[in-house]
């Protein structure tokens, strides 16, 4: 009986162990389906491309940190391209007075007609407040500019900025919040991004454009400026360096969960918080620039 009772509750202590694990499989499972950032070394994702010398990493390689000063800023960028994804990076901006400023997050293909998806923070006078503006590169044309302001300080701490990218959608997000939509078109012959691209990010001297138009020059006293970076594992379907075709990553919905249908529209909670971002934080939209487009782009109807 005694042996009976023994074996009994091994077999329960092995059945619990492999619930736990069983658990904890699940668990991962599902941060990788939320798109949640792992916590791995910079090296793993990424290499600096250019100013090595302005970078320094803390935490074992898991934040860097880019700083400019009078001669030049730095930039770094992905090892291999991709074809869609959710693609995400953890980021603090330079505070104090940082007017001309730039930095940037962002997809761009090595192309002559490149696609671009960008992210670009614009420095201001200290107190007031830093524009996010956003661009859609497709066919080497841009100029689909819009600028937001933000509802916090991206200067006290880190916030994570995404882009979700598949063959129906590409959204910019703040944290979880959608903030601009770029809807495929391209049957009715707007262009769309459907290169492979690199992940990339730099900080940069955008003084002649950044702040009021170029009226408002750096402050150099104030450097070096510095932007923190963090949070680099993300999800994507990566491509070879030579490949110049993305479709098979826009097939795929076994494998990459941003292609499912889930993704191939906002849900209606974040519709409600796009609109109302639109409506309290939006200070710019191409689309509304009568001075530059007469006529509206044609894609703009449906981006709103």
């Amino acid at each position: 009986m005694h042996e009976i009772e023994i074996e009994l509750g091994f077999m329960m202590h092995f059945t619990k162990m492999k619930l736990a694990c069983f658990v904890a499989v699940v668990y991962a499972f599902l941060l990788v389906v939320d798109g949640a950032s792992f916590d791995v070394a910079f090296d793993d994702i990424y290499e600096v491309v250019w100013g090595g010398d302005h970078v320094n990493f803390l935490n074992e390689r898991r934040d860097a940190q880019l700083w400019m000063d009078p001669a030049y800023g730095a930039g770094f960028g992905s090892k291999l391209n991709y074809g869609s994804g959710f693609i995400h990076m953890r980021i603090k901006l330079p505070d104090k007075d940082s007017a001309g400023v730039v930095t940037a997050f962002y997809l761009t293909s090595n192309s002559s007609k490149h696609d671009e998806l960008d992210f670009e923070f614009l420095g201001n006078r200290e107190g007031k407040p830093i524009t996010l503006q956003t661009n859609v590169f497709a066919q080497g044309v841009g100029n689909r500019e819009q600028r937001t302001l933000l509802w916090f300080d991206p200067t006290a701490d880190f916030h994570t900025y995404k882009i979700l990218w598949n063959l129906y959608q590409i959204v910019f997000y703040v944290d979880e919040i959608p903030i601009r939509v770029y809807r495929n078109k391209m049957d009715i012959g707007v262009p769309y991004p459907n290169q492979p691209m690199s992940v990339q990010a730099s900080l940069w001297n955008g003084e002649d454009w950044a702040t009021d138009g170029g009226q408002t020059k750096i402050n150099w006293s104030n450097s070096p400026f510095i932007a923190h970076f963090q949070g680099f594992h993300f999800g994507a379907c990566s491509l070879p360096k030579t490949a110049l075709d993305v479709e098979p990553c826009y097939q795929d919905l076994s494998n990459y969960w941003w292609n499912r249908s889930k993704y191939w529209q906002l849900s209606g909670k974040e519709q409600r918080q796009f609109n109302e971002v639109r409506q309290k934080y939006l200070n710019y939209d191409y689309c509304d620039d009568t001075s530059r487009h007469p006529t509206p782009p044609p894609e703009c109807q449906f981006n709103k």
